[in-house]
Formats: structure tokens, sequence, C-alpha cells
């Protein structure tokens, strides 16, 4: 029997049935009359060589219901490298049968606009996907052409047209009318993958919970399926109010924006699709600066951050608790998934999960002493209200920017 169960504070929409997805679409198409959706795909300039971005553009050359498509384009270093960038995407054509919109994020004209940005006491940051995702919000919010705005990953190596139609489907109908959608999956090949939410992220949520009781955050945060899911779409309007990180913490950061910005009736996650392959990173248990050792430290980091701003006290004394607790509910964690695996005839490799469980506890100590020194940290990027707010023609200034870049390529 499929899974129908409604869990948590926020609406799950399952995978139920088999609706063709030329209906689907028909809908959505039908819908975006009058909420038009813009497409914004952060990518960078290695993943044109790996195996995943031809087959999504493949299935992005048969979609027909997007008012814009923007490729936020990172990890290029040359007009050359560019122009390759935007004929790899020529075949993609959005609704009215135009091009995809490119913005460059190392070019001169946007490299102008960050330094403004930071002049202004603004910065957004190092380049990174959350930089990049945020530029391109800025983008569609200058264009002025959509009232809704999806976002996924270009490292997703079996996407098709259900994944995109699914993820839009809750915030483009008016029917649902959610202000925003988190999409979650099915993580397994011959073995169980997504280590960082079930090493880390879920164990530590529970964590968290058993010692510091019922917090409404956490109880928001715990009822996701996979928070750190790159796939979700939300309005507009959402997207323009919404502070983001610039760095690993980007997806717990914007799901923290939605909490405060958001009812949970507006919220929900949606199951795309019922399993999901991308690629996976190293583990990195001996470097802090690479892998998921950086990407837990930095998702730890928001979180806690997250947290004190509704007012939970961490101190080094805290922080031995919450380790040890985390610790403990990790490993409880690694026996179920070792349990759950053997009855499904899945690889298992238990040490390998167990060494995750100890890296993970050391970039949970890092990002806790690193917030006890320094309670502020990075600063969150702020949201575009806040930036047109001190510089107003910047938004035009980006869509200026980005089309000379598009000009110079002619």
């Amino acid at each position: 029997m499929a899974d129908f169960h409604q869990t948590g504070v926020i609406t799950t929409l399952h995978r139920l049935g088999n609706q063709p997805i030329d209906l689907l679409e028909k809908q959505l198409l039908a819908h975006a009359e009058t909420r038009p959706i813009a497409l914004v795909l952060p990518c960078l300039y290695q993943e044109l060589e790996g195996p995943a971005l031809g087959g999504i553009l493949e299935v992005l050359a048969e979609v027909r219901y997007l008012k814009q498509v923007v490729v936020s384009v990172s990890g290029t270093e040359s007009r050359g490298e560019f122009e390759h960038f935007r004929r790899a995407f020529a075949a993609v054509r959005t609704l009215d049968d135009r091009p995809v919109t490119f913005v460059w994020n190392g070019s001169p004209q946007v490299q102008r606009i960050y330094e403004r940005l930071r002049r202004e006491g603004l910065d957004a940051g190092e380049d990174g996907k959350g930089r990049g995702t945020w530029l391109a919000y800025g983008y569609v919010l200058a264009a002025d052409q959509a009232r809704v705005l999806a976002v996924h990953d270009c490292d997703i190596r079996d996407y098709d047209r259900e994944l995109l139609a699914r993820l839009c489907f809750p915030t483009v109908n008016p029917n649902l009318n959610y202000e925003f959608a988190k999409g979650y999956y099915g993580r397994v090949s011959d073995r169980l993958h997504g280590r960082v939410t079930r090493l880390f992220m879920t164990p530590l949520l529970r964590a968290m919970k058993s010692v510091l009781g019922e917090i409404p955050l956490l109880a928001y945060l715990d009822s996701f399926r996979y928070p750190l899911a790159g796939e979700c779409s939300m309005t507009t309007d959402l997207a323009r109010i919404n502070r983001i990180p610039s760095d690993w913490g980007l997806e717990v950061g914007m799901l923290a924006e939605v909490y405060r910005n958001c009812s949970l009736k507006r919220i929900c996650q949606v199951e795309v699709v019922e399993n999901y392959e991308h690629k996976h990173q190293d583990l990195s248990e001996n470097d802090s600066s690479r892998g998921l050792h950086r990407m837990v430290t930095d998702i730890a980091s928001s979180l806690i951050r997250n947290l004190a701003s509704y007012g939970v006290q961490f101190d080094a004394g805290f922080l031995n608790t919450l380790i040890s607790a985390y610790v403990r509910t990790a490993q409880d964690a690694v026996a179920r998934y070792s349990d759950d695996a053997a009855l499904n005839g899945l690889v298992f490799a238990r040490h390998e999960e167990e060494v995750a469980v100890e890296t993970f506890s050391r970039a949970l100590r890092a990002a806790g002493l690193s917030f006890v020194r320094d309670p502020m940290g990075a600063p969150l990027i702020s949201n575009w209200n806040r930036v047109t707010s001190a510089l107003p023609d910047l938004l035009a200034e980006l869509q200026e920017a980005v089309e000379e870049d598009h000009q110079e390529g002619v």
C-alpha cells in the first residue's frame, strides 16, 4: 500500500496512483496563465561534463509551461566557457519560445554588482550555490514575468518531467494555494544513500527535542522527510522576503526563513519521484574543509543560529550534552537502517556508517564552538526587500548586466 499518512505540522502531498504526466502538465499550463512559472537552475561549469546535465536538458526541451528558465552560472573563468554553457542549453525554450537566460556570476558586470553590495554593507558572501541562487531570484524579480519560482539542482541523474511538474503544482494551482513546497523522494540503489539526512539531520533534530523539549521550530523541521533536498518551489513574494545563507546551510536556512514568513497551512512537502539519484559527495573525515564534513558543519551552524534566534542558549556545557544525545540517537539510527537493509537485501557498510557518525559529531562540535566564540557568525544574505530599500536601482542594474553579458556573445 502506498504511504498516505499525514505526520508532522505541515501537509504532505504523496505520490499516489499514476496520473498521466500529460494531464498534469495540461493543468500546469492552464494555471500558468495567471501564475507564470520561472525555473531557476544553479549550475557549476563542471556539471557540463557530468553524467546528469545532458539528460536534464533533453527533458527540459520537452517542457512548455515555463515562462522563464534562469540558469545561474558559477565556476566559469572566461567568456569562452560562458558561451560553451549557453550553447549547451540552446534546445531549451520557454512557453513564449524564448531562450534560456543566464546569470553569469563571474562576469565583470555582475562582479561590480557584488562590489556595490559590499560597499553598502550588504555583502552577498562567497561564491557558491547560495549566492548564485539568490542572484537568480533577483533577476526573476527584476524581470517581473513570473509569480511562482521553482528551483532544482543540475546533478540529477534520473531526471524526468514528472519531477518538475509535481514540484511546481502545489504553488501554481490556485485551489491548493501553497506559498512554499519542498520536494522529497527516496534515496536507494543497491544501498541506502542520503547519509547527511539519515545520520545527521534527523538524529540531531530528535536529539535536540530530547534535550530541549518541544520547540515549534524543531517540530516543523522534523516534519520534512528530506529537509536537505535541493528541490523547492515558492511564490515570488516569498523569494523577495527570504534571507538565505551563501554556504551549505542553504536548505536549512531557507526552511527556517519560510517558517518565519509563512503560515504552516501554506507550507507543504511533495513527493516528486519515487527514487532519486545524483552525485555523491566524499565524506572527507580527515578534512573539515571539504565534502560532507564541510557540509555538515555549515548545516549545524545554520541550525544552531536559527535556534538561538528563538531564545535557545548554547554554551560549552550544553554543547557537550547535545553531542552525547546526538551520538546516541545516530547510533540507534545506524542499527535501524542496518535491519532495514538486511530485510531488503541491500548492501550496508556498518563501519562506514559509524565513521560517518563520528565525523558528523566532530563537525557538530566545531559548529557549536564556533557559535560560542562568535554568535553572529557569517550573516545571511539580505533579502531583496532590504537590498532594494538601500539600492533602489539595483534590480534594474542586474537586469542590464545580464542583458549586456548576453549581447556580448552575439
